[in-house]
């Protein structure tokens, strides 16, 4: 990535931690939890879980991190931005010692190679300004036969396509008819707006875009779920993302 986008992302999302922070928070209250981690541990090998090496990248307040730390596994956790791996570790609480977190860029993975059974990550790979390299940098730090399970949206197609942009649109409308919190109207969204228009994968047509270029790159299989949001997503997040559903993707070494 390029320092001056990499200054640009770590500055909006260093600005926004404490309020992603208290978002992560209320999601363990939401009652999800078990959906989010049978969708990622459904996955994992057949072994137990404290042998299993889990890499959760682009971890922002800890979501995933903590969820399987919860659940019993000893996971990795890299983020970009050191405001986001303070409010983990804050959010972690007593499984703080569970976690190794670590500041890390996605494209450049300080650890040797084959190292891990999976990497997860959700809401990452939209914001990545050269997403072949990171997904060449992640297949070598997995072992062979391991997996990475990718949980994204076409979260900013909208500002490049008109029918998407109503669709958008239209979600507005339907979370202000809701009287529920708008998920789009966050702190400084603009400046995410400006930041995504500049981003690649805002254009691509995602996930098929993924799965042909995960194959170009020589994972063995890619697996696609594009309905994966019907299981994770609360009543609330379905109204304010209903044109930008959830997908997962499953490339194994």
């Amino acid at each position: 990535m390029s320092e001056e986008m990499m200054q640009r992302i770590i500055g909006y999302w260093t600005q926004r931690a404490d309020s992603y922070s208290k978002l992560n928070q209320e999601e363990f209250g939401w009652g999800m939890n078990e959906r989010w981690l049978y969708a990622m541990e459904s996955l994992f090998p057949d072994k137990p879980r404290e042998e299993i090496r889990v890499l959760d990248i682009g971890t922002g307040p800890g979501f995933f991190a903590i969820l399987l730390a919860q659940a019993g596994y000893f996971p990795n956790a890299v983020d970009c931005t050191e405001e986001m791996l303070k409010e983990a570790r804050k959010n972690a609480g007593e499984h703080a010692n569970d976690i190794i977190f670590q500041r890390m860029n996605a494209d450049s993975l300080e650890f040797e190679n084959d190292t891990f059974d999976v990497i997860v990550n959700r809401n990452l790979t939209w914001v990545l300004e050269n997403p072949c390299r990171c997904y060449e940098e992640w297949m070598r730090v997995l072992k062979p036969g391991g997996k990475l399970i990718v949980f994204d949206a076409n979260w900013y197609h909208y500002l490049f396509d008109e029918e998407a942009r109503k669709a958008y649109d239209r979600d507005r409308e339907a979370a202000a008819r809701e009287a529920i919190i708008d998920f789009n109207m966050g702190d400084n969204f603009e400046v995410m707006e400006n930041i995504a228009y500049e981003l690649p994968m805002s254009k691509k047509p995602r996930p098929a875009w993924d799965k042909d270029k995960l194959l170009e790159l020589g994972y063995s299989s890619v697996d696609l779920c594009d309905d994966i949001w019907k299981m994770v997503w609360t009543d609330a997040e379905k109204i304010n993302y209903s044109s930008t559903p959830m997908f997962r993707i499953v490339a194994c070494k």
